[in-house]
Parts: C-alpha cells; sequence; structure tokens
C-alpha cells in the first residue's frame, strides 16, 4: 500500500494524483492502481504523469467506477500500486515532437522533462489536443522548449512532421493513426512512436485482453508495449 500525499481536481473531469513510492519509473511507462477490495474486479492501468526516486504522480480522467473511487481519495488514504510496468518512449537526442490528447497527455509530462535533463540541447515540442477546457498547459511549459494547444479541432494539423527528428505520440488510436499517415504521406524522415492504451487486466502480459495486431504478429500492449512504432501498429495489413 502507498500513502497518496495529493489528489487535487484539475477540472471537471481530471485529478492528478500524487502517491509516496519508492520507484524508478521511466517516461511512457505506468501502474496498476487499486483502491477497493474486491469490486471493480480489475485494477486500473494508469500511466507515469511525473515521479521522482520517493513519489510518483498520475494524471487520470474520471470515466467509471474506478476512476470515480480514485477520484474519492484524499491525501493520507492508502492505495495499492503495482508497477511500473511496459516499455515507453526510447531515450533520444535533437528535435522531438510530442503530440497528445485526452488523456493521453499524461506521459508527455515525464519525457519532456526526462528528454531535457537527459540533454539540455535536445528541443522538445509539446503539441497538446482538448475537446474541452484545456489543463496543466503552464506545466507543460516548464519542460518544453514549445507548446501548441489545440482546442476543439485536429491537434495533428498543427505539426509539420519534417521539422522533427523523432516524434512521441499518446491518445484516442484514431488520433495517432491521423498522424502517422501524415507523416508517411509527407514521407517525414522522423520515426513515429505510439503508445497503444488498449484495455488491460492484469499489466504484466498473461491474460492477452490488451493484445493488439502488429506487422510482426499479435502483440500485448502492456508487455510488449505500451509504446511501440507506428508502422509496426499501422501499417501490418
Amino acid at each position: 500500500m502507498a500513502e497518496i500525499l495529493q489528489n487535487e481536481r484539475v477540472n471537471e473531469d481530471f485529478y492528478l494524483m500524487k502517491v509516496k513510492e519508492k520507484n524508478q519509473a521511466a517516461m511512457g511507462q505506468f501502474y496498476m492502481l487499486r483502491a477497493w477490495n474486491e469490486y471493480p474486479v480489475l485494477s486500473r492501468p494508469i500511466s507515469v504523469f511525473d515521479a521522482d526516486p520517493e513519489t510518483v504522480s498520475f494524471l487520470y480522467k474520471v470515466v467509471g467506477k474506478g476512476t470515480e473511487i480514485f477520484a474519492g481519495l484524499k491525501a493520507g488514504d492508502e492505495i495499492t500500486l503495482d508497477g511500473p510496468h511496459g516499455n515507453g518512449f526510447p531515450e533520444v537526442k535533437g528535435k522531438v515532437a510530442l503530440v497528445g490528447g485526452g488523456v493521453g497527455i499524461a506521459p508527455l509530462y515525464l519525457t519532456a522533462k526526462t528528454l531535457k535533463k537527459l540533454d539540455p540541447d535536445t528541443t522538445v515540442d509539446i503539441y497538446l489536443g482538448f475537446s474541452g477546457e484545456p489543463i496543466l498547459t503552464d506545466r507543460y511549459e516548464q519542460v518544453a522548449d514549445k507548446v501548441t494547444v489545440n482546442v476543439g479541432g485536429f491537434v495533428t494539423d498543427d505539426i509539420d512532421p519534417c521539422q522533427y527528428d523523432y516524434i512521441m505520440t499518446c491518445g484516442p488510436e484514431i488520433m495517432m493513426k491521423v498522424l502517422y499517415k501524415k507523416c508517411k504521406d509527407m514521407k517525414a524522415a522522423a520515426p513515429v512512436y505510439v503508445s497503444m492504451e488498449n484495455r488491460m487486466a492484469c499489466g504484466i502480459g498473461a491474460c492477452l485482453v490488451c493484445t493488439c495486431k502488429t506487422s510482426n504478429g499479435n502483440r500485448r500492449a502492456c508487455k510488449d508495449g505500451p509504446v511501440m512504432l507506428g508502422n509496426e501498429v499501422f501499417d501490418y495489413e
């Protein structure tokens, strides 16, 4: 069990939870979170928003019973964490674009922060897409060279993929697929890394619930991903 240090309501739907937990979480990884005994049956996979050796933070959206329970937790309450799990975003240098939509913006904060720490000369531009009120843009501005915010439109329209050495994205699958196709159509040299937010049950690759088709056969989003190359995910047919 881990102690909750903060569970801040960011807006009507989003919360930012900070938990006391010794960890070595890396950018793009996730934890399985649980704050109940029997129901709901399954733990919930939540991306790491931020982390240091003593704490880990999660940005989550209330979409069902599990996240509704999380939203009711307060500082001092306890929560069960299992993780970190998964293969996250790669450590790269150069000019990097991070593209997120909705709750998919969550792992981009630690990713930007880590890439800048690894090499201060690396340029990190973040593109954030929202259907409603933008959130936490001031925090993203602290870890990026440029932040572009799109509200109610298509954040994929805002990026010129030919300007970048690497592109990393997380959000609705259709958004990531459109971004990948744009990069392919424009013959951009940058590899596109996508974080697959499939439904998960175990988080360790045993149950196969999160299996997705790829050019290398069926792969598990939790164990083989969640981060995979776009051409592997979207060019398998």
